[in-house]
């Protein structure tokens, strides 16, 4: 059976930008990880949108796989001159004038084989033990940088610190890896491990690995840029008269002073208290009032409050 297109992989035109590859990689990849998606497809439709992002991703890659198609791995270096651009995977070989043209020999085009051209021989250079009796050197192709995402709770990106990681490769194998995670990394930053990503070809060196961060959604915090958003539970009377109130950060514990008559909503900043910055000022840390009643008043509570209801003249519905 041919190998499916790369493109048709991952249902990209042949004109898509690298971003275009790049998300529709991103979003495939999630769909069929085999640790999400236990269809027995799953691994295999895997690994063949990896290794079309590995060649996509690459301009070098890119170039030949649009020249020569499934065979681009086996076309000698320097065999781009002699392409016709834009022939495709379907695409063959086209003539060149100049030295090297031999009158004799034969050509490849789309439409079959003709009678002018190159020496088909002369090009590969015997690399199938042609007449010049040795085989020719493919070239040194770096490897393709290659992604991965990092999910992080709010106070691991807050922390940052070392880590070890295990991931599945393109070719289903698991690799552990020591991340050096930096304190107030971000969702969408990227953590690059050098020389981990796709081996490169003829002894150059592998392509690079990059970490996507992606920040898990928590039960207590919400980050906004590097600005932090907590929740501030006050009893009716705290927020009323004022108060001192100790809250928990992902930095330890700090302190908040709550102004007299806070109604529910009002942010309290304390600055400096948000993500940390190694390049600049760090994010803010805003406790969001939030006026909290018992679920059941006692005698005395009850009492109270209609006494304060007696005696205040304050609407919330028409404040003034």
């Amino acid at each position: 059976m041919a190998a499916r297109d790369f493109y048709e992989s991952l249902g990209v035109s042949r004109s898509a930008s690298q971003d275009e590859i790049q998300r529709a990689y991103r979003k495939l990849a999630r769909q069929y990880h085999p640790d999400v998606n236990k269809d027995p497809g799953a691994e295999e439709r895997f690994k063949e949108i990896s290794e079309a992002y590995d060649v996509l991703s690459d301009p070098e890659l890119r170039k030949r796989y649009d020249a020569f198609g499934p065979d681009f791995r086996r076309v000698p270096e320097g065999a781009e001159a002699y392409a016709g651009s834009g022939a495709g995977p379907r695409g063959g070989w086209r003539s060149a004038s100049g030295p090297g043209g031999g009158s004799g020999g034969f050509r490849y085009t789309e439409s079959g084989f003709g009678s002018e051209g190159i020496d088909i021989e002369d090009l590969l250079g015997g690399m199938f033990g042609g007449r010049s009796g040795g085989r020719r050197s493919w070239g040194s192709i770096r490897g393709a940088d290659q992604e991965a995402e990092l999910v992080l709770t709010v106070e691991e990106a807050y922390h940052g610190g070392s880590r070890t990681i295990s991931l599945a490769g393109p070719d289903g194998a698991t690799r552990s890896f020591e991340v050096n995670i930096p304190p107030g990394v971000l969702d969408g930053q990227r953590i690059r491990l050098a020389g981990q990503g796709g081996q490169g070809t003829g002894g150059a060196s592998a392509g690079d690995l990059y970490l996507v961060v992606r920040v898990a959604e928590h039960d207590r915090y919400r980050l906004e840029g590097r600005d932090l958003y907590v929740d501030l539970p006050l009893a009716p009377w705290e927020a009323a008269l004022g108060a001192s109130v100790k809250i928990e950060t992902p930095g330890g514990e700090a302190t908040v002073k709550v102004p007299p008559c806070t109604s529910s909503g009002r942010r309290l900043r304390l600055k400096g208290r948000g993500m940390p910055n190694q390049r600049g000022k760090p994010g803010d840390l805003y406790a969001e009032a939030k006026i909290m009643l018992p679920p059941k008043l006692t005698k005395e509570e009850s009492r109270l409050f209609h006494e304060l209801a007696e005696t205040s003249t304050f609407d919330p519905r028409n404040p003034r």
